[in-house]
């Protein structure tokens, strides 16, 4: 009976209710707790008729079990709970998302509307559990007589909304992040007056300890406004066209109350534009590539003191081959007088010497720059040292006329060192004082003690040093006359020897001048021991002993350099035998038995590390003193000969002072007993 009287009922409020709406009007209510559409309250009835005409996404909950009842645009949100959702329980149609939602229903039911946006609910909707996000208004439903009987409520899904935004925000942080990380400065900069929007860590280490953020370009900057910088960001934010600069050169006070620091950048100025493409900022990026262009200046720098150090090469060695040239065509020529001989000989001599030290200076500056100098420890007093020094250097000090005052401490002034070195860098000093002094200048060399350290200063009055010129006076190849032209000559080695030198001992070089004209000042320290220890016997005499006659055999292929070595040794009162090969060598020894042999590394046949060998291995030749003639004197190549078994290693071409102090050596040697 209920149902045909249910059935006759028009239920013109679910009319044109779109599909839901058809649903209401078929659907079996017998169990649903909201019973059938024509028994539902007025209240209810409007609150539904309004709903399902609705294109907002919309729901009602009525009665003590809030039976549910949703429009078309809800039935989307649903999902597959759509249709049986329909006239059931609310909490039995969203039982996962209760606890969530429950307090904002009780507020509604209780007559409080309440709003919730972008609000998270875990749905399980379409057989999984999903992440949404919902923006929706609860109100409370009253009855005919005022009581609160249900709740509607309007909602929109912000799933895709809020994940984009999520998606957004998440670029937006690995764009942060990178922009942060870069490792070159990056900044972006708003509007006509180049407002700093952000700035990366790197921008804020080149331009030091200031925040500029939120400050104009201008104002942030001052120290560059004078600079160009700025009218370059006027230029690109009016034209639109980016600025690229490399290696430009910036003032910038990077310290709080700090001096000014020039840096060099690399760097872009892009404009920035709006969606109807108007210049709105500028994006400046770049680098600060100071050391790189240090880098390439010191390059550049080095290149050119090549060039020019080849060419003082070429000049220098060029000087003393012209006279030794020339002497030498006349003596060829035999028109000389004994006089005549004696001074071109006397040429030869002086300007052989000249090329020696040149060469000497090249291989010791090659041996310090690369560690291969090794002191010859011993305890020195300094006031010895200097006075060697100053005899090496007398001839040039006297044949200048220049007065020397040596002011020797007084006391011992004892160090550890190598004498032959540091009698090098004092000699090497005086030298540059005697050179650059004027004639008749003056000279003074005073040694000083204190508790820890022996001070050897040396001053004079001659042309002094440029200021500009003072600071790089020990770098290598450094001069103060650059010109082929110059008078004093010189590889512009010696300094830079003299500092390496003393550094290698510990000590420190000072050098000092008033400025061009007002002389020079060097100051050599170097520390001092706490307590002499008894001299120990030195392995130099003053004056060498003469050598005695000895039987000497010379083998070298070079037959100049053998017939002047022979002959120097022959004035010397020693007897000579020559051979140009090692075959010739061993079938000499095979005759004589001589007190030295004199072989030359670089033999046609064999070379003299072999021979060597060959030598030492024939009957009573183990005592014999050999000793390595060639031009390599690097610390290797000392090696090899002693472990070839040779005595003593000279380098090309011999000192004669050196060679005869080894010789005479030999002279002391007892023959080995007879077997």
């Amino acid at each position: 009976m209920n149902d045909k009287k249910h059935s006759a009922t028009p239920l013109r409020f679910l009319s044109d209710g779109g599909h839901v709406g058809a649903l209401m009007r078929e659907l079996d209510w017998t169990s649903s707790p909201l019973g059938h559409p024509a028994d539902w309250p007025p209240a209810l009835r409007t609150a539904v008729g309004m709903m399902i005409h609705s294109n907002f996404p919309m729901f009602v909950a009525w009665g003590p079990d809030l039976g549910f009842l949703y429009n078309d645009a809800y039935s989307e949100i649903l999902g597959e709970k759509h249709p049986a959702a329909l006239g059931r329980r609310f909490y039995d149609i969203w039982s996962e998302i209760w606890h969530d939602i429950n307090p904002l229903i009780e507020r509604a039911m209780s007559g409080q509307s309440s709003f919730r946006e972008n609000l998270p609910l875990l749905m399980h909707r379409h057989g999984y559990d999903e992440a949404t996000w919902f923006t929706f208004a609860y109100s409370p439903l009253h009855d005919e007589n005022g009581d609160v009987a249900g709740m509607y409520c309007t909602c929109v899904e912000t799933t895709k909304q809020v994940l984009a935004e999520k998606y957004r925000n998440e670029e937006n942080e690995r764009f942060r992040t990178l922009f942060e990380q870069a490792p070159g400065f990056m900044a972006i900069l708003r509007g006509p007056e180049h407002f700093f929007d952000l700035t990366n860590g790197a921008y804020q280490q080149l331009v030091g300890h200031r925040s500029v953020l939120g400050k104009s370009a201008r104002e942030a900057l001052p120290e560059v406004v004078d600079q160009g910088f700025i009218r370059l960001l006027d230029r690109v934010y009016d034209t639109g066209e980016p600025f690229v600069g490399r290696a430009v050169a910036i003032k910038l006070q990077r310290e709080r109350d700090g001096p000014l620091e020039e840096r060099f950048l690399d760097f872009v100025y892009q404009p920035i534009r709006d969606a109807q493409g108007a210049v709105t900022g500028i994006f400046a990026e770049g680098s600060d590539v100071t050391e790189r262009k240090q880098a390439e200046d010191d390059l550049r720098n080095a290149n050119r003191q090549k060039d020019e150090f080849l060419a003082m090469l070429a000049h220098e060695l060029r000087n003393p081959l012209a006279p030794i040239t020339t002497a030498a065509e006349l003596l060829r020529l035999g028109h000389l007088d004994a006089k005549g001989l004696q001074n071109a000989s006397a040429i030869i001599s002086r300007q052989a010497e000249h090329m020696t030290a040149l060469v000497d200076d090249l291989l010791d500056m090659s041996r310090v720059t690369r560690g291969l100098i090794t002191l010859d420890q011993e305890e020195l007093d300094i006031n010895a040292v200097v006075t060697s020094a100053v005899e090496q250097v007398r001839g040039l000090i006297d044949s200048r006329r220049h007065w020397l005052t040596l002011q020797l401490s007084g006391e011992p002034a004892h160090v550890m060192g190598d004498r032959t070195r540091l009698v090098q860098v004092f000699s090497n000093i005086l030298n540059n004082a005697a050179k650059y002094t004027p004639p008749k200048g003056e000279i003074t060399l005073r040694v000083e003690v204190d508790s820890g350290n022996v001070e050897v200063t040396v001053r004079d009055n001659g042309t002094g040093i440029a200021p500009e010129v003072l600071p790089h006076i020990f770098d290598l190849f450094a001069q103060a006359d650059r010109t082929l032209a110059r008078s004093q000559g010189g590889l512009g080695i010696g300094l830079s020897l003299v500092k390496s030198l003393v550094a290698l001992h510990g000590g420190s070089v000072l050098a000092e001048s008033e400025g061009v004209e007002m002389g020079s000042r060097f100051t050599v320290r170097l520390p001092r021991l706490a307590e002499a220890e008894p001299a120990r016997a030195a392995d130099h005499d003053a004056t060498p002993r003469p050598a005695g006659s000895l039987r000497i055999l010379l083998v070298d292929d070079n037959v100049d350099a053998t017939q002047m070595l022979s002959m120097l040794l022959q004035a010397a009162g020693h007897q000579v035998v020559v051979e140009h090969d090692a075959g010739g060598a061993l079938r000499r020894l095979q005759q004589e038995r001589p007190d030295a042999l004199l072989l030359d590394i670089g033999l046609p046949d064999m070379d003299g590390y072999a021979l060597a060998g060959r030598v030492r291995a024939l009957p009573g030749m183990g005592h014999v003193m050999l000793v390595a003639l060639t031009g390599y004197g690097q610390n290797q190549d000392r090696q090899r000969s002693a472990d070839a078994g040779f005595d003593h290693h000279l380098v090309k071409p011999a000192n004669m002072e050196q060679l005869a102090g080894i010789l005479n050596k030999a002279g002391k040697v007892p023959p080995p007993a007879p077997e």
